[in-house]
C-alpha cells in the first residue's frame, strides 16, 4: 500500500483545477480545521455530545447496533443469510449517551448513526459549518459512532469526507481492483451498496487469494480532526474509526448529466442480456462495448456526415428522450424478439 498524497491550504480553485481532474484519492489537510463542531470536540467527548444535542431535530434517528463479539466489523452472519446488526430508532441524544456510556468499557457494544441528513437531522449544524471547496447545494451527510469498521464498498458519486472528532483510517482501491475484491451479494446489503467479503483489517488470505493484489494496489491516510479526504468516483474505500467517538460529515455529488439514466440499470440488464451468452458473442460484444460505450477508438461518428450520425451521436435532452422510449418499447417487447438497433 502507499500513502495518499496529502495537500495543504486547500482553496476551491486548487481542488476543481488541480486535485480533482488527477482521478486519485487526496487527504486534505486541515480543512475544516476551523469548524465549530472541531473545537468543541477538542474539549471532550461530554461537550461534544451536548453541542450535537442542542442542533438536533426532534424525532428519532436510524442507528444500528451490533454485539461486542464483532468487533465493530459490520457486515454479515457466517451463513451469509443476514446482516450481523440490528436497526433502532432512537433520538440523536439518547444516542450520543450511550455512546458516551460506552467509551470506557473494554468490549463496548457497536453503536452507529450512518449517513444522517444535516438540514433534516441537524438543522442548526449547517450555518455554522460550510465547506468552502463545494457549493452549498451539496448536502451534508453526518456518520456518529464508536470503533466501527465500514466494510470496502464504492458509490456512484465523488465524495468529500471531513473528519471532525476523533481518527479514521481510509484504505482506498481503485475502480480496476474490483475483482480482486470479492464483492459480496447485490440484494442483501448494510447500506444499499455491495461490500467487500473481505475485512481489510483481517484478510483471510487462502479463502480470497487475489486480495493480495488489491491490498499492493491500495492507497491509506489516517486523518484526524479537522482533516478531509477527496474519494473520487466509484473508487472502493475501507473506513475505520479508531477512536471510541468518532465523528465524520461527509458531502456526495455527482457532476455528470442527469438525465442519462442510471450505469447501474444498465450494468443490471447487460447481466440479463450479455452474461449468458456464449464465449464468442460475449467477445463481440465486450469489442462493441469498448468502441460505442466506452469510445476506446475515439468518436464513432466522426467520418460520417452530420445528416447520417443519428443514434451514434445522440446528445440533446430531446435525443435522449427519444432514445429511452425507443429502449423501453424494445425491452417491453417479446422476451423472444431479439431487438436491433433502435429506429
Amino acid at each position: 500500500m502507499k500513502d495518499i498524497a496529502i495537500w495543504r491550504d486547500v482553496t476551491p480553485q486548487m481542488f476543481h483545477d488541480e486535485i480533482r481532474p488527477i482521478g486519485e484519492p487526496a487527504v486534505l489537510k486541515g480543512l475544516v480545521d476551523d469548524w465549530p463542531v472541531v473545537s468543541v470536540a477538542r474539549e471532550g467527548d461530554r461537550p461534544l455530545a451536548d453541542y450535537l444535542a442542542s442542533l438536533a431535530a426532534p424525532g428519532p434517528i436510524a442507528s444500528v447496533y451490533a454485539a461486542p463479539e464483532i468487533e465493530g466489523r459490520f457486515h454479515y452472519t457466517e451463513n451469509l443469510r443476514k446482516l450481523n446488526f440490528d436497526r433502532v430508532s432512537i433520538p440523536l441524544d439518547n444516542f450520543l449517551d450511550q455512546l458516551i456510556a460506552e467509551k470506557d468499557c473494554e468490549r463496548p457494544t457497536s453503536l452507529a448513526a450512518q449517513g444522517l441528513l444535516v438540514p433534516k437531522c441537524l438543522p442548526g449544524f449547517g450555518a455554522q459549518h460550510q465547506l468552502s471547496i463545494l457549493p452549498p447545494s451539496v448536502v451534508p451527510r453526518m456518520w456518529i459512532g464508536n470503533a466501527v469498521k465500514v466494510a470496502t464498498h464504492s458509490d456512484e458519486l465523488e465524495n468529500v469526507a471531513c473528519v471532525v472528532a476523533g481518527r479514521r483510517r481510509f484504505t482506498l482501491f481503485p475502480p480496476e481492483q474490483l475483482g480482486n475484491l470479492y464483492m459480496g451479494p447485490f440484494e442483501l446489503t448494510p447500506a444499499g451498496t455491495p461490500i467487500s467479503m473481505v475485512h481489510v483489517t483481517r484478510p483471510d488470505l487462502e479463502r480470497y487469494p487475489r486480495f493480495s493484489e488489491a491490498l499492493d494496489a491500495a492507497s491509506f491516510a489516517e486523518l484526524e480532526a479537522g482533516d478531509a479526504i477527496y474519494i473520487p468516483y466509484q473508487w472502493y474505500h475501507h473506513v475505520e474509526s479508531l477512536d471510541p467517538v468518532s465523528i465524520l460529515v461527509n458531502y456526495w455529488w455527482d457532476p455528470a448529466r442527469q438525465d442519462l439514466g442510471s450505469p447501474w440499470d444498465a450494468m443490471l440488464h447487460g447481466i440479463i442480456s450479455l452474461r449468458g451468452l456464449p464465449p464468442d458473442q460475449r467477445r463481440a460484444w465486450r469489442a462493441a462495448f469498448d468502441h460505442y460505450v466506452f469510445l476506446s477508438n475515439g468518436d464513432v461518428s466522426a467520418h460520417l456526415p452530420p445528416h447520417a450520425r443519428g443514434i451514434l451521436a445522440a446528445d440533446t435532452p430531446q435525443d435522449i428522450e427519444e432514445l429511452r422510449r425507443d429502449l423501453i418499447k424494445n425491452l417491453t417487447s417479446s422476451s423472444a424478439e431479439k431487438s436491433g438497433p433502435l429506429k
